[in-house]
């Protein structure tokens, strides 16, 4: 499936964050800044691109005819998502914050009764495709196992610290993504989104920088260059191919959750780039072991998309064979 494809590419470039918030992080620089930075360098790209493909009027009408739910939902899908991961970077190394956030796959997943599809003219409730679900525990077993030689060596309030902000942000990022193509509901495009829901959040970026201003000061010139390099990589390339890939199967919550295990790939680009740029030793072998159920999990994800697409495209030719 091409949208599973584009999922691990988007995987490539949202590594870049969990790398370079830890780099950040042990440079002594606020997660505050590293946060807000994020989304003040990926407006002037997303309004570039937009006004090229001459569209920000209709993405101006439609945020001026729903601001209620533009806030909210931006709010959730990106303030709720982002600020909790650059605040769990203080505890431990990206590749821990990377795995937990897997657990994202499971909470994707869960979010299904919260929607409605259309039957036959009939809004029906969505419900949590089992064997996804299945899938995305095995996913979460590599997550708990990945957290044990952590859990070792820290605190448990230090551990909590590092975890819970991430779960926050597992639940809150699908949860907003979601909920703003059900709003959108197609009128719009994925590049006008995401300029609508960054511009939709910017009241929230702008009170974290102020509050950060006057309690550490100004961002050094590394933290604003290694933001800059999170900004393109992370909020501008994956973010748009991450929405692409899922805005495609939006309807078909077993191929959703499939794009949305995709994440999982981000854990091994993180190790090798932490190894590269920061020197961070390898994981223990448990954790290793932990990450490997992660990828299999994934795996297990694609082969079942593989099958529903397959026995989606029997059912359509025999209902056409019979008409």
């Amino acid at each position: 499936m091409k949208e599973i494809l584009i999922g691990v590419v988007a995987a490539l470039f949202f590594a870049f964050t969990f790398i370079l918030n830890h780099s950040m992080e042990l440079d002594g620089g606020s997660w505050l800044w590293s946060a807000s930075l994020r989304y003040f360098f990926m407006l002037p790209f997303l309004i570039v691109i937009v006004l090229y493909r001459k569209n920000f009027r209709q993405l101006r009408n439609e945020m001026i005819s729903r601001p209620k739910q533009w806030l909210i939902w931006s709010f959730v899908g990106f303030v709720l998502f982002y600020a909790p991961l650059t605040f769990a970077a203080a505890f431990g190394p990206g590749w821990l914050v990377s795995g937990t956030w897997q657990f994202t796959i499971v909470a994707g997943v869960l979010l299904a009764p919260l929607f409605v599809t259309l039957v036959v003219g009939k809004q029906v409730r969505q419900k949590i495709p089992i064997i996804s679900l299945l899938i995305s525990c095995i996913i979460f077993i590599g997550i708990l196992l990945i957290q044990i030689p952590q859990a070792k060596s820290v605190s448990f309030n230090t551990l909590m610290l590092g975890i819970i902000p991430v779960l926050v942000a597992a639940f809150a990022y699908p949860l907003g993504n979601r909920k703003m193509m059900d709003v959108c509901d197609g009128r719009i495009d994925t590049f006008q989104r995401v300029l609508g829901m960054t511009l939709a959040s910017m009241p929230a970026w702008i009170i974290m920088a102020i509050y950060a201003l006057l309690t550490v000061g100004l961002p050094s010139s590394s933290q604003l260059f290694q933001s800059l390099l999170v900004g393109l990589s992370s909020g501008v390339i994956a973010t748009i191919l991450f929405f692409i890939a899922t805005e495609r199967v939006r309807d078909d919550q077993g191929k959703l959750a499939a794009v949305e295990a995709t994440q999982s790939t981000e854990v091994i680009f993180v190790i090798i780039g932490e190894m590269i740029l920061l020197g961070i030793p390898l994981p223990a072998p448990i954790a290793l072991f932990g990450l490997s159920v992660i990828i299999i999990g994934m795996l297990l994800h694609s082969y079942h998309t593989m099958l529903i697409g397959k026995r989606s495209k029997l059912t359509k030719e025999n209902i056409e064979a019979a008409s």
